[in-house]
């Protein structure tokens, strides 16, 4: 037997699908068996850790279900982002219905996107507490049944509060879907028209789409989305052999830090958030500077109809398509993220622990901060009437090609970052990202009336130059000001002790010797 025991433990046995979804402390004969390090007492505890190609750990799941996985919550992400601005495009109808004026209908944009500033900074924090899979589970239902009462809304205030909660609900995906692909993928493994609806069919079929838009989403994620968040799992399996055995089982982080009542985690977790704007300046400056360029896009979806529509003479649904200079460039930028994917992987393998630093993801962000400003000077004085409207569609690409790397690389730059705290660093993200889209799109009217299409369009491009350095700076010196920060600090130390090798203890009783005991 002390032979056998002294072997490394193997592999659990899989686990089906159905037992991922359903049980969040699945338990195996070898899981049970397995020897943990620590003697099972209070002041010695057996450490629970992932065991090697654990079927629980989400890093090891199989390649098809870290993509069924990753096509959820990016459908998921996009129903709600679609959600947030197609309304707008039946403005029109909406005035005409409700007999409101443009203000109040302008303001429905506006208020969805300011309830990203609050539901995010629950949902976020709350993840790390229960974890992913209830919060979407719950908050995605809510999502697909107010929107489906939108649809039969009687008035314009009670469309404007249906959507508002609407919203507040399925802001939970903004943070929690970064985090989720954050779960279940390795860092360098993550690389890899509503006008004419509104025009010809009316503002309750644009409503309706996204009600079966979001029905669609929350029954993939329920049966389809297993728990991802790996601190909560092996926190449960932890408690779990300790009611089985009688012994003492803690999780890894649960052993490197002293006990909390669930009561003070989750006023930590919620207050978090904001404290992370206060006290870390990379959260601090990467969210001003995604906020400027968000606020941008918002500004983007009230500034077309001026441009196209009242410039121009263009209809509702033939300037609804002056969007796809911006769609262009966004796929352009897509491209240009897979593609820098192989440099990412060429800096982690020759990194320690074939992990790269956090500042690697911000190379791409240093070409899209000089693309932003470029397009948006472009689009600004070449979108009057003398000039031929496919110029200014040609220059408004640049700024979508920027916008989706600034994005993607400072989302990634935040996830590695701030590790096990990544939830609570997207949420500040979101929260003053959302903040400023409701203001650009709620001033989008008065700012052009009063400057005009070409001044009125350079504000955002100065903002954007101004903002320039931000990812240079950061790419430079982010490692010494992480060193600096409390909570950045803290998740590295975290992340390198999870990252050392998994070791256990060939003196730990069998299960069998557990069971007699």
């Amino acid at each position: 037997m002390d032979d056998k025991r002294s072997d490394p433990p193997r592999a659990p046995a899989s686990i089906n699908s159905w037992k991922l979804l359903t049980n969040q402390e699945n338990i195996t004969n070898d899981i049970l068996s397995c020897p943990y390090a620590g003697s099972g007492t209070q002041d010695s505890p057996y450490i629970v850790k992932w065991m090697p190609s654990d079927p629980v750990d989400p890093i090891s799941y199989p390649k098809w279900r870290k993509w069924c996985i990753t096509l959820i919550m990016a459908l998921s992400t996009l129903a709600i982002t679609f959600a947030s601005s197609s309304l707008g495009a039946a403005d029109p109808q909406l005035e005409k219905h409700f007999s409101a004026s443009t203000t109040l209908v302008t303001a429905d944009v506006s208020l969805f996107v300011l309830a990203f500033a609050v539901g995010p900074a629950i949902w976020g924090p709350l993840s790390e507490l229960y974890g992913r899979q209830y919060i979407f589970a719950a908050t995605f239902f809510g999502v697909t049944v107010l929107s489906s009462a939108t649809v039969v809304s009687n008035s314009i205030g009670t469309l404007l509060v249906l959507r508002f909660i609407t919203a507040a609900l399925g802001s939970s995906v903004i943070t929690n879907a970064a985090g989720v692909i954050g779960d279940v993928w390795l860092p360098h493994e993550r690389g890899l028209a509503c006008g004419f609806l509104a025009q010809n069919a009316g503002w309750r079929w644009v409503a309706g789409l996204i009600a079966l838009l979001s029905g669609v989403c929350w029954i993939l994620g329920l049966f389809l989305v297993p728990e991802t968040y790996a601190p909560l799992l092996l926190r449960r399996r932890a408690a779990k052999l300790s009611a089985m055995t009688g012994r003492v089982y803690k999780s890894q982080l649960e052993r490197m830090g002293s006990p909390k009542s669930s009561r003070t985690l989750f006023y930590t977790n919620i207050v978090r958030p904001w404290v992370f704007l206060a006290r870390e300046p990379i959260v601090l400056v990467c969210s001003i500077y995604i906020a400027i360029i968000y606020g941008t896009l918002y500004l983007s979806f009230a500034a077309f109809p001026i441009v196209f529509a009242k410039k121009r003479g263009w209809d509702q649904g033939i300037s609804g398509l002056a969007f796809i200079g911006i769609a262009v460039g966004q796929v352009l930028g897509m491209v240009y993220a897979i593609v820098d994917t192989s440099r990412y992987k060429r800096i982690a393998a020759r990194s320690p622990g074939g992990r790269a630093p956090p500042e690697a993801w911000l190379a791409p962000s240093g070409v899209a901060g000089v693309a932003l400003p470029v397009g948006l000077f472009w689009f600004a004085w070449t979108n009057g009437n003398n000039i031929h409207w496919i110029v200014c569609l040609i220059g408004i690409a640049p700024f979508g090609f920027g916008q989706v790397l600034i994005f993607l690389s400072i989302s990634q730059y935040l996830l590695d970052a701030y590790g096990i705290y990544s939830a609570s660093a997207l949420a500040a993200n979101a929260a003053v990202r959302a903040l400023f889209g409701a203001a650009f799109h709620l001033f989008s009217g008065p700012l052009y009336e009063r400057l005009g299409i070409h001044w009125g369009s350079s504000i955002p491009a100065f903002l954007t130059l101004f903002c320039l350095p931000v990812p240079f700076l950061f790419h430079r010196f982010g490692h010494k000001i992480r060193l600096r920060c409390h909570f950045s600090s803290e998740a590295m130390r975290v992340t390198q002790e999870l990252n050392k090798k998994t070791s256990f203890n060939s003196d730990a009783p069998t299960l069998a010797e557990q069971q007699e005991a």
